[in-house]
């Protein structure tokens, strides 16, 4: 398995449009896009960072993991989430080297293909999300 590049870097908040108001005040930002997954129970805006994108995420539902993790953890650093050429392929030799992966197929939203391999306690905190092809609001 081969890690392509960082394709984006995730936040939890609790006000998405307290904190899309400061980007776009401080640092005269518009997000890329905005987008809802009810699956995953979150409200995204999405700024692009030269090959990088950056993400925050505020729960639609005090059940999602969001609001959990800021329950447990307050605001802040939610996951990173590496671009690699096939996600099965990279999750099956995550399997052969005796990692317990969070997800055991990969998720979809948006025509992408996405999945949680590492769980928080086993990486300092940080959730970790395997991604193929170019995430796309847009498909």
């Amino acid at each position: 398995m081969k890690l392509e590049k960082i394709d984006h870097i995730c936040f939890a908040v609790k006000d998405l449009e307290k904190t899309k108001e400061v980007y776009r005040r401080d640092f005269g930002l518009e997000p890329a896009c905005e987008y809802v997954a009810e699956s995953e129970k979150i409200r995204v805006a999405r700024y692009r960072m030269g090959e990088v994108a950056v993400e925050f995420m505020e729960s639609t539902s005090p059940e999602g993991e969001v609001a959990k993790y800021i329950e447990a953890r307050g605001e802040g650093f939610f996951l990173i989430s590496y671009k690699v050429d096939d996600l099965p392929k990279a999750m099956d030799e995550l399997r052969a080297k005796n990692v317990r992966l969070i997800d055991k197929k990969p998720r979809e939203l948006y025509g992408n293909r996405y999945a949680f391999v590492h769980h928080p306690r086993e990486l300092n905190g940080v959730l970790t999300e395997l991604l193929d092809g170019d995430f796309d609001v847009n498909k």
